[in-house]
């Protein structure tokens, strides 16, 4: 391993004071504010005023007629899979999903808490590969998908990074072949996709508010949509299913998923604070396109005309040539230095050494051991089964293993400052030398 602090290469490189972060909490004082009245006033439950707040300004920042608050993002993707599952299938039988048997397709390089909430309700994820052009669900796999499987009805769509997907080729093709879209902006919120805000884009969305996202109540989520039927029923299923009755009477199966009053207090300091966190996280990337442009690397993409992301997560790829050799295990990596060329691996353990904290690319859905057999679909059709060396497939490419392999989430703390961001990327020049 590397002992980057005697590395001559990093000469007169000290270690931060302090530990540069990810991405963390950004608190403005608001919060306390909040809190602190749900506290004084004995609110300390999952009712109250916060959380009545909370609802409103999140649906008119997003332009949703209706928003249920609840405790993660996780929660709320469950609940909206769950009900889009309902519409089309029916109310299954206590102990079942109502995905039971059916096939979904979902966002291959992603969180697994975008795909978790299907295998709740009982349904098998099919990944579909992403694009180069944004990081998200290729269109063009995905229209490949309904041809391998063309029964399918759902579509369970991520905005990686906070970078809107192409939406309207997406669209295009669900609403050809009636399938419906539950759309995870959890990373996303600000963003837009040609003037309209993500978290509008599908039959049913959700924001998050998890601790590392662009606004946080250090957890909770949002459910989005524009029929009040839907949002009454999220909001019965997430208060554990009571019936109006006198006593506890249950007619269907419920979940404790009600955001606390308490954490929408936080979430209601934060949420005036959104368009001044996108323009500091906007700055960093523009700061890291300017400040590794000389070196064999390309920033995460978006759509310039259509879209202007949040720029939650600045990223970036190494380009092919310029990887030095790299291998990785389940938990494990190595690496090779080699003059001119580095790797995700000698970038990470570098900041790391210097108290900065970067992360891998989400490694995709496909790769992980707990979803191995699960089925995946690349422009070229099935994408299992396609590595054997006596088989060599005409033009097969595996772009979210590819994006995986080379890519890096860098430190992107809005609270960073620009001084410190040239030591980040001063130490990223020093790994190529």
């Amino acid at each position: 391993m590397n002992d980057f602090l005697t590395d001559s290469r990093f000469k007169d490189i000290v270690p931060f004071s302090s530990r540069i972060c990810l991405s963390s909490p950004t608190m403005h004082g608001d919060e306390q504010k909040w809190v602190d009245e749900a506290i004084r006033t004995n609110w300390v439950s999952t009712v109250g005023e916060n959380i009545n707040e909370v609802e409103k300004m999140t649906a008119e920042i997003i332009n949703r007629k209706y928003a249920v608050a609840l405790s993660a993002g996780t929660a709320a993707l469950h609940l909206g899979i769950k009900l889009v599952g309902e519409k089309l299938y029916g109310q299954p039988k206590i102990g079942h999903g109502t995905l039971e048997g059916r096939k979904v397709f979902v966002s291959d390089m992603t969180f697994d808490a975008t795909v978790n909430p299907i295998a709740y309700e009982g349904g098998e994820p099919v990944f579909i590969d992403t694009e180069y052009d944004t990081w998200n669900i290729d269109p063009i796999a995905l229209e490949k998908a309904f041809e391998l499987y063309p029964d399918v009805r759902v579509i369970v769509v991520a905005h990686l990074y906070g970078t809107p997907g192409k939406i309207d080729e997406i669209r295009a093709i669900a609403d050809m072949h009636d399938a419906l879209i539950v759309e995870d902006a959890a990373e996303s919120l600000g963003a837009t996709y040609k003037g309209i805000q993500t978290g509008n884009f599908g039959a049913e969305s959700i924001i998050s508010y998890n601790g590392n996202k662009i606004l946080t109540g250090s957890s909770g989520g949002m459910f989005l949509t524009d029929k009040i039927e839907d949002a009454n029923k999220i909001r019965k299923w997430s208060t554990q299913s009571r019936e109006d009755a006198a006593w506890y009477q249950h007619e269907e199966m419920g979940y404790n998923y009600r955001m606390s009053n308490i954490i929408a207090g936080i979430v209601r300091g934060q949420l005036p604070y959104l368009n001044e966190h996108i323009v500091q996280k906007k700055k960093i990337y523009e700061r890291y396109k300017e400040g590794l442009a000389d070196l064999p690397v390309k920033m995460n993409p978006y759509d310039e005309i259509n879209s202007e992301p949040n720029f939650w997560m600045s990223c970036m790829t190494i380009d092919e040539e310029s990887m030095c050799q790299q291998v990785r295990g389940e938990k494990d990596s190595l690496y090779l230095t080699e003059p001119g060329k580095s790797c995700p691996t000698e970038i990470l353990s570098a900041l790391s050494a210097f108290n900065a904290e970067g992360r891998p690319i989400w490694k995709p859905m496909h790769m992980q051991p707990i979803y191995r057999m699960n089925p995946f679909v690349t422009r070229k059709g099935n994408g299992r089964a396609k590595s054997n060396a006596y088989i060599k497939e005409n033009g097969f490419v595996d772009i979210g293993a590819d994006i995986f392999n080379r890519g890096i989430c860098l430190p992107s703390d809005n609270k960073m400052t620009a001084k410190q961001q040239s030591i980040v990327v001063d130490i990223i020049h020093r790994c190529f030398e």
